[in-house]
């Protein structure tokens, strides 16, 4: 008698936890974690760093400035795209040279960050805050672009999941770790021990492949185009020709691809906005739990540790919700629960030093984050032209981090001027311009997604 066959829908689920094995998506949650590892030494770690010593409230939030470099990171992505690495290109190819150089460069400047005093030298510390920034998204520049030609299309899913996942636990070590070991050893020994951590990237980009050069049906369209135009011209030969050539198919071709859709303009703002009242709020959390009488360890073990849980298992709801009622809808969903969640810090607020409501606006806060960041993910990867990945991907999450950084900077001056109620309260309804947007997007634009 043989045995019955399993039912279809389990053999899915099992197919689809096998691509989880896969070394290519291993990889990712390394390549994750080297990512993820220098965000929170530039905003979450160095703010507590910062309020610790003394430094203002309005200085701190200015030093969310330091982040501009995530911002504008599109500017220079076609350089990292096209441009060699003296010695490492020639010697691990375009990808990986890159990522190792940026990785050097990291480990470096995180150093330097370390070893300054932010009290008696602010303006130190912001440069080499500024500098730590520039390398790491220069480093996501590459890891995004290698993420997506190192995996085959069925891969896509899992490899962004597993380099979210890896991305948070650098965020964890980088956040919980460096507060803990600030706690015992000190800033300079914790940032010292950060640097090291980068060696994690570096070891996994040279244990895997470089992936093969892609050529698209719209790159040759674009290179057809050029050829047609320098043809024309027979003035521009040489240097000048390859020159603009490559200027053409590196800068300008992704961008023309992107703003020749209906409604960019509103897409990029919509981008601006979704996460501005959640960004405006993160960017003084670190502040708020230190005035309220917190502890590091406090913060540590609650806000990164729990909360790193928190946003995982938001996430994962996230994209069973992406995956029942589409990438819009979802989008209004978790961003309506993202918005409401801020008022959990205003009751907190009220509430005073209460360790257990620390822990229940973490889990509310980061759970709906967590939702509104798989949908938001989601959606921009939906917006990109697979033959200009790297630049489109690194000109969406410029827009998105541009409210985290230069438009959230004014959240150390609103705070001054306002008790810690009426500012969550206010970066509550910073959340509804990006959602009155989100709704005037599904009626106009013709999605189903």
């Amino acid at each position: 008698m043989s045995r019955p066959t399993q039912p279809a829908p389990f053999r899915r689920w099992l197919d689809s936890c096998a691509v989880y094995a896969d070394r290519r998506v291993l990889s990712l949650l390394f390549l994750g974690f080297s990512s993820g590892l220098p965000l929170a030494l530039t905003f979450g770690t160095l703010s507590v760093w910062l309020a610790e010593v003394g430094v203002s409230k309005t200085t701190i939030g200015l030093f969310a400035l330091m982040g501009a470099p995530y911002t504008f990171k599109f500017v220079w992505a076609p350089l990292v795209d096209k441009l060699p690495v003296p010695f490492l290109t020639r010697c691990l190819g375009r990808r990986r040279g890159w990522a190792v150089f940026t990785q050097l460069a990291l480990m470096v400047t995180i150093t330097a960050l370390g070893a300054t005093d932010p009290l008696a030298h602010a303006g130190l510390t912001a440069l080499f805050a500024f500098a730590v920034a520039f390398w790491s998204a220069s480093q996501d520049i590459v890891i995004d672009a290698y993420r997506v030609e190192i995996l085959e299309e069925r891969q896509y899913g899992a490899g962004a999941a597993t380099i979210v996942l890896g991305y948070r636990i650098g965020m964890l070590v980088s956040g919980a770790g460096a507060l803990y070991l600030a706690t015992y050893v000190g800033w300079f020994a914790a940032y010292g021990v950060m640097t090291l951590f980068m060696i994690v990237g570096i070891v996994a980009i040279l244990l895997n492949p470089e992936p093969k050069v892609q050529i698209s049906r719209e790159s040759i369209e674009q290179e057809r185009r050029i050829a047609e135009y320098l043809e024309a011209r027979p003035d521009l030969k040489g240097k000048k020709a390859r020159a603009i050539a490559w200027a053409y198919g590196a800068v300008i071709s992704p961008f023309a691809e992107f703003i020749s859709r209906r409604g960019w303009v509103v897409i990029l703002l919509f981008i601006l906005l979704y996460k501005f009242g959640d960004a405006l709020a993160g960017v003084m959390s670190n502040p708020f739990y230190i005035e309220l009488g917190f502890t590091k360890i406090q913060i540590a073990g609650i806000s990164k540790v729990f909360g790193l849980v928190a946003t995982i298992v938001g996430g994962v709801i996230g994209g069973l919700i992406v995956n029942h009622i589409g990438i819009m809808r979802s989008l209004l969903v978790c961003g309506i629960l993202q918005m409401f969640s801020n008022l959990m810090f205003a009751i907190l607020a009220v509430v005073g030093n209460d360790p257990s409501m620390l822990a229940l606006t973490i889990a509310v806060e980061n759970l709906s984050g967590g939702m509104g960041t798989a949908a938001f993910v989601a959606y921009l990867s939906s917006l990109c032209n697979v033959a200009y990945t790297a630049t489109q991907y690194a000109l969406l999450t410029s827009f998105m981090a541009f409210g985290r950084t230069l438009l959230s900077s004014s959240g150390g001056w609103m705070a001054d001027q306002m008790s810690w109620v009426i500012f969550f309260v206010v970066t509550t309804g910073a959340a509804l311009p990006g959602l009155l947007l989100l709704i005037g997007m599904t009626r106009r634009f013709s999605v189903n997604k």
